[in-house]
């Protein structure tokens, strides 16, 4: 009964909005540094998500035209387009809203819960948070320049004495963003332990602002439970997308419909997987996109040795024939092979 009224509750509301802007659902395609390029982003948008968002760039950098970090914001092809921005001082924040709007973003998202250390020790990401004051005056210069709606990311605080996410959405509130996010730990906890969904349910009881749970959803239950402990009005998926494209576009069909899917067969994820690392090497160059690819190719043999139920010593195997490779040709083969064998072990 319990799991029933959590279902009904995570299916109550049907739409979201980020400003004059409705999305066709609520599930949102994390942004994850080395991971949601162009290409990612719009595989999956084409498989269902709600929205995707840019991996994260450095503001200072966008404006010095370093030309990786302007190849992070690319999103042609990708519907609506959101670009995440971070820094640490206000005039590099409007700079890069400028130019994030310049490259056809319509949503810019602000970074305050990023927690690697060569970001934190720049006074970025979620190191703000120790500073709300100082925050504020990042968000403000963003705003003051921006057309389109922004948005902001955050975790709950720095650690455990500070949950401050509350107060920094208020803030963030009052001075126009229009969305908020809110990954369920602290910065000091990294990815470490479990994210907590029901702390975020303080963020969204001080906003009137659509809140995003995120943390630890890798599934459609996961999904309803954080909707359900946070009351958030939609959810956030990274690191389950990994490898399966097609979860976050699974995980909002469920949320509207009630229907579960099965994962795409092999054959389907062979030819994602191939037409994804395709399109790496045309978006990074083949040298830059062979190894950006890499990780998504591991992923896609984990992902697809979980579909046939291969042993783990099976799916080892795969990856240390295919992953080495950096010749396209070796690397698709690979892939065909790879997942032939799959294929008939799902078959035995």
């Amino acid at each position: 009964m319990e799991a029933k009224r959590a279902i009904t509750t995570a299916r109550g509301h049907r739409s979201l909005r980020i400003g004059h802007l409705e999305l066709s659902n609520r599930v949102v395609l994390a942004p994850m540094s080395g991971v949601t390029d162009a290409p990612f982003r719009r595989l999956a948008a084409r498989l269902g998500a709600g929205l995707v968002v840019s991996e994260m760039a450095a503001c200072a950098s966008l404006a010095r035209s370093r030309p990786d970090t302007r190849l992070r914001i690319e999103g042609q092809g990708i519907g609506l387009h959101v670009v995440q921005i971070a820094g640490c001082e206000a005039h590099w924040m409007a700079e890069g809203a400028r130019i994030a709007q310049g490259a056809g973003a319509q949503v810019i998202d602000i970074n305050m819960g990023c927690p690697a250390k060569h970001v934190t020790n720049g006074a970025s990401g979620s190191a703000l948070m120790r500073d709300l004051d100082h925050a504020l005056t990042l968000i403000d210069a963003t705003i003051a320049v921006a057309t389109v709606p922004v948005t902001l990311k955050m975790r709950l605080g720095w650690d455990w004495r500070s949950l401050n996410a509350p107060e920094l959405a208020r803030r963030a509130a009052a001075a126009g963003v229009q969305l908020i996010t809110v990954h369920g730990r602290t910065r000091c906890q990294f990815y470490n332990g479990q994210a907590d969904w029901q702390a975020i349910r303080a963020v969204k009881d001080s906003v009137s602002i659509p809140v995003v749970v995120n943390g630890d959803v890798t599934s459609c239950d996961e999904a309803v439970a954080a909707l359900a402990a946070s009351t958030a009005d939609a959810v956030m998926i990274g690191r389950g997308a990994q490898g399966r494209p097609w979860l976050p576009g699974q995980i909002a069909r469920f949320l509207a419909t009630g229907r579960r899917e099965a994962p795409p067969s092999l054959e389907q994820q062979l030819a994602l997987v191939t037409d994804l690392y395709d399109e790496m090497l045309a978006h990074h160059g083949t040298r830059i996109g062979t190894k950006h690819a890499r990780k998504h190719l591991g992923w896609a043999i984990d992902a697809a040795a979980e579909t046939a139920g291969a042993s783990d010593e099976l799916r080892k195997a795969w990856r240390m024939r295919v992953l080495p490779h950096d010749d396209p040709r070796a690397v698709r083969r690979g892939l065909a092979d790879a997942f032939a064998a799959l294929a008939w072990r799902a078959a035995a």
